[in-house]
C-alpha cells in the first residue's frame, strides 16, 4: 500500500507522516510542483501529474488522504465516485459542504453558533458573508447593514435575492480566532487534540497597520483569504471546552452519517467571557496543521516522539494494516 494525495495544502505534511512510518509515497498534481515535493522537500517517492490520475493510482495501490484543495478543485460529486482507497467517511463531505447541513450536525452537538440571517434585509449588526465550500476565506466579506452587504456582494455576483443559494450570512462575533485540531481515531475510539493555530489573512489582519482615517479614505475592503498559520497555546483552564466540543460533534456524527474518523478542525472564537463560539468545521486535514511538522505541544504530551497530525493518519493506517482493519477505515 502506497500513501497518496494532492500536492498542494498540507501534503508536505501528509508525505512526511507516511514516510516516517514507513510507508511508499505518492503525490499529484500540477507539473509546476513537482521539484517541490521530489527535489527541494523529497517527501514523494512518486510524482504524477493530473488532478486525479485515478489509473495510475489504482495501478500504484495507493489510498487518498484528502485535504481541502483536493476537495475543492474535484468537487463533492467527483470524490463520492472515486475508485480509489479513500481514508475517510466520504458521507462527510455533503454535511461540510452544504452550510445548512454543517449547521444542523453542529446544532445536535450542542455548539454555540452564531446567528444566521435568511434575509440580507434583516442585517442588524455587523455580519461576515461565506460562499459555500471549502475556499480558504476567499470571498468573505463583512457587512454592517442590508445596504453595505448588497454593495459588498456584488463582487461575487450576487445582485437578488434570487442569487443567495451559495452564501451562508453569518453574525460577525468578536473573540480571539482560535482553531483546534483533532484527530479520531476509530480504531481505538478515542479522540485526540492534535494541535491549535489562528489563521493569518489577507488582508484583515494587515489593515491594521493603516490608520482607520485613511482606510476610510482609500475605501479598502476586508478580505479574509488565508495566507498563513500561526501555532497557538490555549489557557489550559480553556482546553476542556475544546475537546468536549469535539467529543459531541463526533458522536453526533455517528448517528448523522455513520461516522466521522482521522482529522478535523472546529473554527471559531473564544469571547471575552471565555465562550467558545464555533461558526464550522473541517471534515478533514486544514493546514493550520502545518507549523506541527516536528509535533505540538499537545501531542507531545501524548506521544514521546514527533507527531503531526499527517504522522497520525499514517499510524491509523499503519495500525489496520497490521489488525487486518483497513475495511473499517477507507471508503
Amino acid at each position: 500500500m502506497r500513501v497518496a494525495t494532492y500536492a498542494s495544502h498540507s501534503a508536505l505534511q501528509i508525505l512526511k507522516g507516511a514516510k516516517d512510518e514507513g510507508f511508499e509515497t505518492v503525490a499529484f498534481g500540477p507539473s509546476r510542483v513537482k521539484l517541490l515535493y521530489t527535489k527541494y522537500f523529497p517527501v514523494a517517492d512518486h510524482f504524477i501529474e493530473g488532478t486525479y490520475p485515478e489509473e495510475e493510482l489504482l495501478e500504484l495501490g495507493a489510498v487518498v488522504i484528502p485535504t481541502g484543495s483536493f476537495v475543492a478543485h474535484l468537487g463533492v460529486e467527483l470524490v463520492e465516485k472515486m475508485k480509489v482507497p479513500y481514508y475517510g467517511n466520504k458521507a462527510v463531505l455533503r454535511w461540510e459542504s452544504d452550510r445548512s447541513l454543517e449547521r444542523e450536525w453542529l446544532e445536535k452537538a450542542k455548539l454555540r453558533l452564531p446567528r444566521i440571517y435568511s434575509d440580507p434585509d434583516e442585517i442588524d449588526g455587523p455580519v461576515i458573508v461565506k460562499p459555500f465550500g471549502a475556499g480558504g476565506g476567499r470571498g468573505y466579506f463583512l457587512a454592517s447593514s442590508p445596504e453595505d452587504f448588497w454593495k459588498k456582494a456584488e463582487r461575487l455576483g450576487i445582485r437578488g435575492k434570487e442569487d443567495l443559494s451559495g452564501i451562508q450570512i453569518q453574525e460577525y462575533v468578536v473573540g480571539v480566532p482560535v482553531y483546534p485540531h483533532y484527530f479520531y481515531s476509530k480504531l481505538n475510539g478515542e479522540l485526540e487534540l492534535m494541535s491549535i493555530d489562528k489563521r493569518y489573512e489577507s488582508n484583515a489582519d494587515a489593515i491594521g497597520r493603516i490608520p482607520a482615517r485613511e482606510q476610510a479614505e482609500l475605501g479598502i475592503s476586508t478580505d479574509y483569504t488565508v495566507v498563513g498559520n500561526i501555532p497557538l497555546v490555549l489557557r489550559e483552564s480553556l482546553l476542556m471546552d475544546v475537546i468536549e466540543a469535539g467529543e459531541r460533534v463526533v458522536k453526533v456524527a455517528e448517528k448523522l452519517m455513520g461516522g466521522l474518523w482521522g482529522p478535523f478542525c472546529l473554527e471559531g472564537v473564544f469571547t471575552p467571557e471565555m465562550e467558545f463560539v464555533v461558526f464550522e468545521i473541517s471534515a478533514r486535514i486544514v493546514a493550520g496543521t502545518n507549523p506541527f511538522i516536528h509535533g505540538s505541544p499537545y501531542s507531545w504530551l501524548r506521544y514521546d516522539f514527533p507527531v503531526s497530525t499527517g504522522r497520525r493518519i499514517a499510524m491509523e493506517l499503519r495500525q489496520a494494516l497490521k489488525e487486518d482493519r483497513l475495511d473499517e477505515i477507507l471508503t
